[in-house]
């Protein structure tokens, strides 16, 4: 995905052309690859603190996976009256936050069949937040973040899907 969508200018519209053509999407795929950090057991003494941490990881993932979602779609999000502004001004994609974006998913992007991605997206989110390690909040075990990165694969595939591509060719497989 990041290969196509880095150098989209010349069939995209322009704006999102820029606005992909400025993003990280490279560090997108750094930071899916350290997810194999947490393939080994972590010691007992700092479990919590890795187990954080991965859901910090994760939720960075599925938050970038959303902004590049938008910024294919850049005119149609701009051109939405749900569109997220402060001030009256729009907010571009690589400016939301997770919340921001999954409230205008919810809103403008998901239909029916989709609001068990709400569902899980909030989840992420509350777990991930963890990382701000003063409140007591929910972690879950490692057993569950290996099931979501799973399903995070599943989101992979599902935001693929609905990227439009000039033809099969081009489209992202995985091997």
């Amino acid at each position: 995905m990041r290969q196509f969508w880095i150098k989209a200018d010349g069939w995209a519209p322009i704006e999102a052309a820029q606005l992909l053509s400025k993003s990280r999407l490279d560090w997108q795929v750094s930071l899916s690859r350290c997810l194999k950090l947490w393939i080994v057991d972590p010691d007992p003494n700092d479990d919590s603190g890795q187990l954080i941490l991965a859901w910090a990881l994760l939720g960075s993932l599925v938050e970038g996976t959303m902004k590049l979602f938008l910024a294919v779609y850049y005119t149609s999000y701009a051109a939405d009256i749900e569109a997220i502004k402060k001030r009256g001004d729009l907010i571009d994609p690589d400016s939301l936050q997770l919340e921001q974006m999954r409230q205008y998913f919810k809103k403008s992007i998901w239909r029916k069949e989709d609001e068990e991605w709400d569902l899980w997206i909030l989840k992420i989110q509350q777990r991930r937040n963890a990382v701000h390690a003063f409140k007591n909040r929910d972690i879950g075990n490692f057993d569950e973040f290996f099931t979501d990165v799973q399903r995070y694969r599943q989101f992979l595939h599902y935001i693929n899907d609905r990227l439009p591509y000039p033809d099969d060719l081009y489209k992202p497989r995985e091997f």
